[in-house]
């Protein structure tokens, strides 16, 4: 008999997640919530729909990656939310891709690092703040729950000096927010409407510039 916990993962087969990853997406998911004890990775009033609101909120914009490109920064890691869960379905998909993840929090630093050798994964954690670094480099920057987005595509192009794509969580109000964002920046982008919030978009942007 299918546990339960892995069948709810189904809805994320559309988007190429092999079944073969949904243990391992629970595995990550039972990790944080006892983690979450000691730690605060997530919400305690989360814990209940982690799964929705965590794990496949994370794994949905898998479709938006690039397979060809070679390192995804996550510039705001927090519990590994996308990074470690992204990381685990590149692992199941036999990509080389590589994850570096920031976080300045020495205890959520440690959290990542445990997970990533738990999971054999291609993962670099660097616990630094990401917002003090300068000249980095990636092909692909991702961000959820991390700051505002015009904080977030000023931190980008003042610390960045070379990127392909940038794809962002907007959460709930997300038209609203895009449509202020583009009063100041320009830029290309490709817009996704969630599946696990009806009034969340994420997007994907190429060819960031301010206006």
């Amino acid at each position: 008999m299918i546990d339960s916990n892995i069948l709810n993962y189904s809805c994320l087969e559309p988007l190429n997640v092999s079944r073969e990853t949904f243990p391992d997406l629970e595995k990550f998911r039972q990790i944080i919530i006892n983690k979450n004890k000691d730690i605060n990775l997530i919400s305690k009033q989360t814990e209940q729909i982690s799964k929705e609101r965590h794990i496949i909120d994370s794994a949905q914009i898998i479709d938006l990656i690039d397979l060809n490109r070679y390192i995804c920064t996550d510039i705001g890691s927090g519990a590994g939310l996308p990074g470690i869960v992204l990381s685990i379905i590149m692992k199941h998909k036999k990509s080389n891709m590589k994850f570096k993840l920031y976080e300045k929090s020495f205890h959520k630093s440690n959290f990542l690092r445990e997970v990533s050798s738990t999971f054999d994964l291609n993962v670099e954690v660097l616990q630094k703040d990401i917002s003090k670094e300068k000249n980095l480099e990636t092909d692909i920057i991702v961000a959820r729950a991390f700051k505002p987005l015009p904080i977030i595509l000023d931190l980008i192009q003042k610390n960045f000096k070379y990127f392909k794509e940038v794809i962002l969580f907007l959460g709930k109000n997300g038209k609203e927010i895009l449509k202020e964002a583009l009063l100041e920046w320009e830029f290309e982008y490709e817009e996704k409407k969630s599946i696990t919030s009806k009034d969340s978009l994420i997007i994907k942007i190429n060819n960031l510039k301010k206006r």
